[in-house]
Parts: structure tokens; C-alpha cells; sequence
């Protein structure tokens, strides 16, 4: 029998993933203000989370893409991590993390079982920026998430390059959890740090992705793209009904 699934999205990065008896966050940004974050490239948030961190039920699972940056690891985040039955991400933020954090290299897999339902949790390829900012971004992870009744992918903040088509490759994607936004700095000019909505469309047809939930496009100063420009990205006739806007703090049936 396939595990009933529900998603909540809470604002930016962060899904509440009901999967059978398994209960999963994505990288945790739960701040409830407007907030300014200081760093090299300050962060600016313009608008809370649809659900305060007290809020959220019991958490098995964190599928963290990385710690570095406020939009995906804030202060309410951080606590969340400190209760959670399990955290995934980079090794590099596992590091820096300690007890519970587990850190999986590109194509490694994690075994993740809470009662009667298992998943399959792979880390897959993902870089925060055009090649050569490695070393100012960080690393970053994206995830497969395989489940009795489906096949989750969830990129975690990433551009668009090659190491991203084999993902297609290697797994029948049923819903993809992209991060958009075309992320952009004043210091940093052209460059991006993130997936346009164009960038976007065209993963999605290389992953073959029969359901597209965008996220990561609002509430922060550095997403550059109105939402419009989603719609306008998938209303190509060979992407007509993949595209899913979730309604934030409202649970639905995935």
C-alpha cells in the first residue's frame, strides 16, 4: 500500500512533508519578522513564516540543502535542527552541526524508517552559483526522496549546469520542489545564485517531473522575479499542468 503524503508550504525553502508515518522539514528558515540577517551579502526578509516554529508537529526528518545563508537555516531553524530525529545535508554542514547531522556526498543514499513507513533519502548534485564561486557559496545539496507511492526531487538552491541531468537519469521524478527566485546581489552584479523560472522550465523537462512546486521566489530581497514569471516559464504547451502553486500554512494532499 503507498504512503498517503501531504505537503505544507511554511515560506521560502521550507515544506512540511507528511509521508505516512514520517514527518519531514526542508531547510528550516522560521523567523516570524521581517528581519535583516548581517554577512558578507546581507540577507533582508520582508515577510514571516506561515507557521511559527512551536507550531510545527514532532519533526523525524531535516533535509537541510545547506546551513550557510539565512533563507535556508534561520535562528527559529537552528532550533527546530536541535529537535529533530535526524538531519541530513552536506558533510561540510554536518561539520559544522554536530550530534544528529549526517552528512551525504552526490549519490549517496540514507535508509530513513519511523513505524511502518521508509524512505529512500539521495543526496544529488547542486552548486549555489556559476562555477568558480565555490568557495563564497559553499556547498550544497539537493535530494531524492523514494517512497512506497512516489518519487520526491527537491534541489535544494542550485543554478542550472550539467551535474543536474543525470538526475533525470538515474530516477522517474513524480513531484520536483525547485528553487527559484534568480537570486542576486548588488555587490555581485549579473551573477546568479539561484534558478530563473526559465532555468526552471528547462530542468523540469529534463528531469521529466510530472508535478513542478516552486519555491524560493518570495519574501526576500534577493529574489529577483516577480511570481508571474513562473506561470509565464511553464505555460509552454509541453509543460501545460505540471506547475503546482502551494498556498502557504495550508496542508494538501501531494
Amino acid at each position: 500500500m503507498s504512503s498517503p503524503t501531504t505537503v505544507t508550504h511554511l515560506g521560502t525553502a521550507t515544506v512540511l512533508l507528511r509521508i505516512g508515518e514520517l514527518t519531514v522539514l526542508t531547510d528550516p528558515a522560521l523567523d516570524q519578522a521581517a528581519a535583516e540577517y548581517p554577512a558578507a551579502r546581507p540577507l533582508r526578509r520582508t515577510a514571516g513564516a506561515a507557521l511559527a516554529a512551536a507550531d510545527l508537529p514532532p519533526v523525524d526528518l531535516v533535509l537541510l540543502s545547506h546551513d550557510q545563508h539565512a533563507d535556508n537555516l534561520d535562528v527559529s531553524g537552528r532550533e527546530v535542527l536541535a529537535g529533530a530525529g535526524l538531519v541530513l545535508t552536506t558533510p561540510e554542514a554536518a561539520g559544522r552541526l554536530g550530534s544528529d547531522v549526517e552528512g551525504l556526498e552526490p549519490w549517496e543514499t540514507r535508509k530513513v524508517t519511523v513505524g511502518g513507513t521508509t524512505v529512500h533519502v539521495t543526496a544529488t548534485p547542486a552548486r549555489h552559483g556559476p562555477a568558480g564561486t565555490e568557495a563564497v557559496t559553499g556547498t550544497v545539496t539537493g535530494f531524492v526522496v523514494q517512497y512506497d507511492g512516489g518519487t520526491l526531487y527537491i534541489s535544494g538552491d542550485t543554478v542550472r549546469h550539467d551535474a543536474l541531468d543525470e538526475i533525470g537519469e538515474r530516477f522517474a521524478i513524480d513531484t520536483a520542489f525547485l528553487h527559484l527566485g534568480d537570486a542576486h546581489f548588488p555587490t555581485t552584479g549579473d551573477l546568479a545564485f539561484s534558478l530563473s523560472a526559465a532555468e526552471g522550465a528547462e530542468l523540469a523537462r529534463t528531469l521529466g517531473a510530472r508535478t513542478v512546486v516552486p519555491l524560493h521566489f518570495e519574501s526576500w530581497e534577493h529574489f529577483t522575479e516577480a511570481p508571474a514569471r513562473i506561470e509565464e516559464a511553464f505555460a509552454a504547451p509541453d509543460l501545460a499542468g505540471r506547475l503546482r502553486l502551494l498556498t502557504p500554512g495550508v496542508a494538501e494532499d501531494l
